[in-house]
């Protein structure tokens, strides 16, 4: 979950969201950054720094790291936790999981609406910033949602909401 914030816009995260990134954040304080601290020291004591490749790689290494400390910081800091909800909903919110079936085919698919933090497509979590997931929210059972996307206009009907 790398995903970039505007620092404008609130940043949703459902609870299990935001376990993974304290998770993320624990690790990279707790494991990453002694390792980097190690391979920096050894890098150092190899004498010579502006040609040596293990130094330049760990201070990289370094920047990246520390830089994502920081987002997940910020991210969590600023989070606003969607509870999920413990039963059907008449429309579609924030957590919501959304079950659709596209115009004109039979395969069903299961999207949960999430914050842009904890957006993952691949796994089914929409972003409610992306065009399906703006398209989805405040819609009922049975309405017709229509999509642009790079294909061209897509419907979908609105089969279930938990």
């Amino acid at each position: 979950m790398s995903a970039r914030q505007d620092t404008t816009s609130p940043v949703y995260l459902t609870p299990k969201g935001a376990q993974e990134l304290r998770d993320e954040l624990a690790y990279l304080i707790d494991v990453k950054r002694p390792e980097l601290a190690a391979m920096l020291r050894a890098a150092i004591q190899q004498g010579d720094l502006s040609e040596n490749a293990d130094y330049i790689h760990a201070k990289e290494e370094q920047g990246r790291i520390e830089g994502r400390i920081r987002e997940l910081e910020r991210l969590l800091a600023e989070a606003i936790i969607i509870e999920e909800p413990a039963e059907a909903q008449d429309e579609v919110r924030l957590g919501s999981r959304v079950t659709v079936v596209e115009e004109g085919f039979d395969d069903q698919e299961t999207f949960q609406i999430v914050g842009s933090a904890e957006a993952d497509p691949l796994n089914g979590k929409v972003s409610n910033v992306s065009p399906l997931g703006q398209a989805l929210l405040g819609k009922r059972v049975g309405a017709l949602v229509r999509v642009n996307t790079p294909a061209g206009p897509t419907v979908f009907r609105i089969l279930k909401i938990e």
